[in-house]
């Protein structure tokens, strides 16, 4: 056999070594060998195990398995040719590497080995990717939260925070978290409890910015601008960090770097580089290249680029060269290390299902909003709908209007809930913002969280119809935080309102307790600062003019049958105008 095929052979013996003891005792095994073979120490530079290829066993001067003296002065390929070998008196031709590409593999045994080999340590920042439940690498959080020995003091960065008992909510009940980086927290109960008693540090992110750091990580950027959250709490600073056992603050946000640009003010943020990044796929192949299914993608590419060493589990792992080239999602460079994933419950975090085509019977006031909310849809629009009410609206699109949803989480083509009676099955990867089960229309794309709100920071979505807590007469809302009381958490809603797209709000007039949510100014944090083109209640409907191109404020346009003027400005916290042509009723058939 010659040389070359037993190099390559050695190589793998070298690369197992590698894997299952350590880089210098293969190096040591290669050295010796080539003493043996060769007579002659190898070039450092010619000894490479770690990559899709490695070089020659030594520089340009092989010897061929047939132990011609000529032979050493010829190359590989000049032996294979069959050219003549070189004379004695011959000046030696100069040296060249050739590169032996060598079949090697990411993948590790179990979680254990390959969170040992990350090197991750009490006090690191790690990313995990997922969205709710979709996309959750249950394997690794699952081994990570179960090692009583293993790192604490963690800070994780993640679009959400899980439920309880389940992927993340386990780290936090092994009390491995110290900072929680999240932009929504609302469906975790026992995270909240944590928050308000003193026992967790959580920073409040919005989910676009979240995946923009860490893109900006990845490509090496230490920071990024974004209009999300300019003029709020969140860039002034001051929305608690950590609160006391007794509920006072312990630690607040400081304010955050601001800067104009186009008359518009921005948010610096700097760049997330999280020390171990943990994800999830639908498909890899042994060289780590990835592949996803649907909206379980979300935030998992962007936290790959970002962090400096990357662990990946797959539900189906097969051998290089299987996945097409033009089917990769995320390619291999960005895994160091990859795992079967053997927990795979998948559980879906809210379970919707319709039945032959029928739509849920909303009646009352809120069934008011979401008729008179779809009357918003134009032909031909992109849309992005916020969780409860908004959402509901896509039942009621008028007809011969087509438009296409977007949900944040990473699908265009957001389609009805499904369907048993059409053979649709609830699909855990393809779920909305609100976490309910979806499927997604012909000619539907998905993508990652960050490629999700470039889109909707980059002006291609039209209409944005979202819910919030209070609305000010200036545009102004708030609907993410109840300091002391309620932890919900942003979501996109930042990057939404702040995006060059059409804002509606659509929400109750008043609380449960009959105070106004449409106020002179806001008392709870902002969401943003005059971003609100329209308000829809149960009771009217508002313009505001948010660039006082009328002097601002609100103008009542339309009123709920039943009605007065004087019954909306007894439940109205401010002063508004009254449409010049007249009051309508609002279309909610």
């Amino acid at each position: 056999k010659s040389h070359t095929y037993q190099g390559e052979r050695l190589r793998q013996v070298c690369l197992i070594v590698h894997v299952l003891c350590n880089l210098d005792l293969a190096r040591w095994i290669l050295e010796c060998a080539m003493i043996v073979r060769f007579s002659r120490w190898p070039s450092p530079s010619s000894v490479h195990l770690v990559g899709g290829a490695s070089m020659s066993l030594v520089d340009g001067s092989h010897g061929s398995s047939r132990g011609s003296p000529h032979d050493l002065r010829r190359s590989p390929r000049a032996i294979h040719r069959g050219e003549p070998p070189l004379l004695a008196n011959n000046p030696p031709a100069p040296q060249r590497r050739y590169i032996h590409h060598v079949e090697m593999t990411k993948l590790c045994p179990d979680a254990k080995t390959a969170l040992s080999l990350s090197g991750l340590k009490s006090g690191d920042t790690i990313a995990v990717g997922g969205f709710g439940l979709g996309g959750t690498p249950e394997t690794l959080l699952n081994e990570l939260a179960s090692r009583e020995d293993g790192p604490t003091d963690l800070t994780v960065a993640s679009l959400t925070a899980g439920v309880d008992d389940f992927g993340l909510g386990r780290l936090f009940e092994a009390g491995k978290v110290k900072r929680m980086i999240s932009s929504y927290v609302g469906e975790n109960k026992n995270f909240e409890h944590m928050f308000f008693t003193g026992q967790l540090e959580v920073e409040l992110v919005p989910q676009g910015t979240i995946a923009a750091r860490l893109r900006a990580a990845g490509n090496g950027m230490p920071a990024i601008f974004t209009p999300a959250g300019a003029g709020t709490l969140y860039s002034e600073g001051g929305i608690p960090l950590k609160y006391n056992s007794d509920g006072s603050v312990a630690i607040a946000s400081p304010p955050r770097q601001t800067q104009m640009f186009d008359g518009k003010e921005y948010v610096m943020e700097p760049a997330l580089r999280p020390e171990v990044s943990l994800v999830k796929a639908f498909k890899a192949d042994t060289r780590g290249n990835l592949v996803f299914r649907g909206t379980s993608q979300n935030a998992n590419p962007d936290c790959a680029v970002a962090g400096k060493v990357v662990l990946a589990e797959a539900e189906i792992i097969v051998e290089a060269g299987e996945i097409d080239p033009d089917e990769v999602h995320l390619s291999g460079v960005y895994v160091d290390h990859l795992i079967q994933a053997r927990d795979n419950e998948k559980r879906i975090e809210r379970l919707r299902e319709t039945n032959a085509g029928k739509v849920t019977d909303i009646s009352g006031g809120r069934g008011r909003i979401v008729r008179r909310a779809a009357k918003e849809f134009k032909d031909g629009m992109y849309v992005n709908l916020g969780i409860g009410i908004p959402t509901l609206a896509s039942s009621f699109i008028p007809e011969g209007i087509h438009i296409e949803l977007q949900a944040e989480n990473g699908l265009m083509g957001l389609g009805p809930y499904p369907d048993p009676t059409l053979n649709q099955h609830s699909d855990p990867d393809y779920i909305n913002a609100g976490k309910e089960t979806v499927t997604a229309i012909r000619g539907a794309s998905s993508f990652s969280s960050s490629e999700s709100f470039s889109m909707i920071r980059g002006g291609h979505i039209d209409l944005t119809i979202l819910g919030g807590m209070q609305c000010s007469a200036s545009g102004d809302l708030a609907s993410f935080f109840i300091p002391g009381k309620l932890l919900k958490g942003m979501g996109g809603a930042m990057d939404l309102v702040s995006s060059p797209s059409t804002v509606i709000v659509t929400m109750e007039h008043v609380a449960k307790n009959g105070s106004p949510k449409i106020v002179k100014q806001c008392s709870l944090p902002l969401t943003g600062r005059g971003v609100v083109d329209r308000i829809i209640t149960d009771m009217c409907v508002f313009d505001c003019d948010k660039r006082a191109l009328r002097n601002g404020g609100l103008t009542l346009t339309e009123i709920a049958s039943g009605l007065t003027i004087d019954d909306v400005r007894a439940a109205t916290d401010c002063p508004f105008d009254v449409a010049s042509g007249g009051v309508k009723l609002m279309d909610d058939d």
